[in-house]
This record gives structure tokens, sequence and C-alpha cells, in this order.
């Protein structure tokens, strides 16, 4: 959604981390060279470390104000910039909200632990490893490891862009412990069934439930839509996909005339921060992918989606829309918002035939989509009627 937020408006948003030292005016030495440079400080999280503080900031800076610009300023303002990267509204969230919040969703059974700590340490990935159970969380550099964190195994989060803080590595260890308490019950909950119109079917991959399969037609006989979570081995094939897709249908998702997606980006869509993926899969191909994302409103997530052009207009959109409506639904959501660019129609058409409520308001070029994941049915087999829908109209 950057590409979308860079269109409607000239700044950038950025997410620091800078280490300064633990003395009065330091922070206010920092604030006042951001704000000579027509900075705004938008968030700020203040983590203690031996002999420093480290500032965690969120910043919208001017057009043309480069990350090494960042570095320099930090450093003139006697500080050390320990990390940088791009920031979307998802960084905006209060952290101990957003902590409550992965752990309601852990205790629920909403999320596995591996998700839950990633949510809670804006980590690039977690995976489950061999070690010990009975010791603090450590981290070297750009990896940390939480023992006994789910099954009693340990969990290794890795982070490109900055080290984690002993207050991050805290925060690991509380999270353990309620993944340890939570344990018998967890032990005796039963899995969720799945939709009825969607049989239940397993993964040989990782041996959990699949959402659910769905029979399509195809040029060469019946094919079977598998509808799963997206997973980081997922890339390789999802960067296929995208390959695959014409310049118009990247350009409806992404909004910029994009072709070559980097692996990074790939791998951050199958593993969005405080949301889930889902692909959709026919055979050994991915043809499908979609994002539901909580946003910085209250039970309110984003959704994104695209289906490659071979497999446009045959249900897998409105498959997937639909699961993607349930998958927020099951986590407490009422809204879904989508943005399109506002003379493309298509997340318009499937909405309606997902038998979703939407309501459609115009913001210059862009489309906002809102939809009531609770308005969710069954995928339309008719012609589809509009009285779910409310007309177009752009905002005077």
């Amino acid at each position: 959604m950057e590409d979308r937020d860079h269109t409607r408006r000239p700044q950038a948003t950025w997410r620091l981390r800078v280490e300064l030292t633990d003395r009065p005016g330091a922070l206010a030495r920092l604030t006042t060279a951001l704000a000579a440079r027509n900075c705004n400080i938008l968030a700020l999280t203040v983590f203690p470390v031996p002999g420093a503080v480290v500032d965690d900031v969120i910043i919208s800076t001017p057009a043309g104000l480069l990350p090494t610009d960042l570095v320099k300023l930090i450093r003139g303002a006697g500080g050390r910039c320990a990390g940088v990267t791009r920031a979307d509204m998802h960084s905006l969230t209060d952290g101990p909200t957003a902590a409550l919040r992965t752990a309601t969703r852990l205790a629920a059974g909403s999320i596995e632990p591996a998700e839950a700590l990633r949510d809670l340490l804006g980590a690039d990935s977690v995976r489950p490893i061999d070690g010990p159970a009975d010791r603090r969380p450590t981290s070297e550099s750009s990896r940390a490891v939480v023992p006994g964190a789910q099954d009693g195994r340990s969990l290794a989060a890795h982070r490109s862009w900055t080290p984690f803080t002993e207050v991050e590595l805290a925060r690991s260890a509380a999270m353990a412990e309620l993944v340890r308490a939570l344990e018998p019950g967890r032990r005796g909950r039963s899995a969720p069934r799945p939709p009825a119109s969607l049989p239940a079917n397993r993964s040989a991959a990782n041996n959990r439930p699949v959402p659910g399969i769905r029979r399509l037609p195809g040029p060469n006989g019946p094919h079977g839509l598998v509808l799963r979570p997206g997973r980081p081995t997922d890339t390789d094939a999802v960067a296929a996909m995208h390959e695959r897709c014409s310049r118009a249908t990247l350009f409806a998702r992404y909004h910029a005339g994009t072709r070559t997606m980097p692996r990074q980006f790939l791998h951050r869509l199958l593993t969005p921060p405080r949301g889930q993926a889902i692909v959709g899969q026919i055979g050994p191909r991915v043809v499908a992918l979609g994002q539901v994302v909580s946003i910085n409103e209250p039970n309110t997530a984003e959704i994104s989606l695209l289906v490659e052009d071979g497999w446009q207009k045959r249900g897998v959109g409105t498959a997937m829309l639909t699961h993607l409506a349930r998958t927020a639904r099951d986590v407490g959501c009422t809204e879904l918002v989508a943005w399109c660019m506002a003379n493309e129609q298509q997340m318009l058409r499937t909405a309606e035939k997902a038998g979703l409520l939407a309501n459609v308001r115009y913001e210059g070029t862009m489309m906002r989509l809102a939809l009531n994941p609770h308005g969710a049915s069954a995928p339309a087999t008719g012609a589809p009627s509009r009285s779910s829908l409310s007309a177009p109209k752009r905002a005077s």
C-alpha cells in the first residue's frame, strides 16, 4: 500500500531506531534536528539499554529526504542510528495495545505462537528450532531465540533492519510464559470446523487443516482450488505467479507500473505483520494471493487480492474474498477496507458475488471499498444482484 500513499501525498514515513546517551537534553537535540528538516514525529517509544536509551521513532519526512540524510542528521544530533526502515499504518499502533491484541488472539487459538511472536517483535520471520526450553531469550545481532515458546521448542526470530533490545526479549519471555500457561487449554481445544462448502483437507507440509477446497472448472477438466495459509516457502511459486500476470493486473493490485518483485517484498506479502496471507493453489501452481491485515482502527482490517490473468472470472477471486472475510470475522473484525483505482470495478464485482455488503467512497484517484465481513455468504451461482451494494458516487 506504500505506492497508493505515495500517489496521494509526497511525504514518506520511516521507522528509526536511535541510540542516545541517557542524559538530559539528548532527545531534545534529536527532535530539534528533525524539526529543522521539516520531519514530523508521529510516534515515540523508549527502550532503556545499559548506559543509554534506544528510541523507536516513527516520522514523516518531506519528499527528497533520503535514509542516508536521516543517518547524518542523527549523528549530527549526537545519536547513533541503529536501524531505519519504511513504516506503514501498522507501525503507528500503540505498542501495549498491539501486544494485548496479540495475546488475546493467542489465547483464543486464532494464531500460533510463531505468528504471535512475529507480531510482537515486528520480525521478518519466525521458525521453530530445537533447543533448550529452560533458558532466557537470547539475541545475536538480527536473530533472537525464545526458548519454550511453542510445544516445548524454541522459536528463532529474524529481523534484518535493526537488532533486538532487552525490552523486546523480556516481552518475548512473557509471551512464552503465556504459551506455557495456555498449553492445557490448547491441548483440550478442538480444531475449528471448516466451512460446510469447503470440505476439510490436510496439508502434508505442515500437517494442519487446510482452510478449504472448492472445485472449479478448467480447460482440462475439473481442478481443485486449495485455499491455505501462505508460507515463506511459497516465495518461488508466488514469484512465478507474478511473472505470469499482465502489467494491467499488477497495476490494479499495486497501483504502480512494477513487473519484477524483490524476494524480500514477496516474503513480506506471505508473512504480513499483524495479518495473514492466503494463497490459492491449483495443482502445483499458486494462482492467487490475498492478505488480511489489521490496521490502526478498531475492529478493522485491510484486504488485498491478486488473481493471475488465466484464472480470473472463474470464481477464484470470489472464493478467496469469501475466505478472507471469514478469517477477519473469526478474529472479531467488523469492517474490511480495500483500496482500488477509481476506475477499477473488479473488486466491487467480486465483493458482490461473495455476498458482502459494500460501501464505496472516492478519494481523489482512489476508491475506498468498505465491506461487512458478516455479510459473507457462499459465492453466488447465478447472476449477481446489486441490491447489497451502494451506488458508487464521487464525494463532493
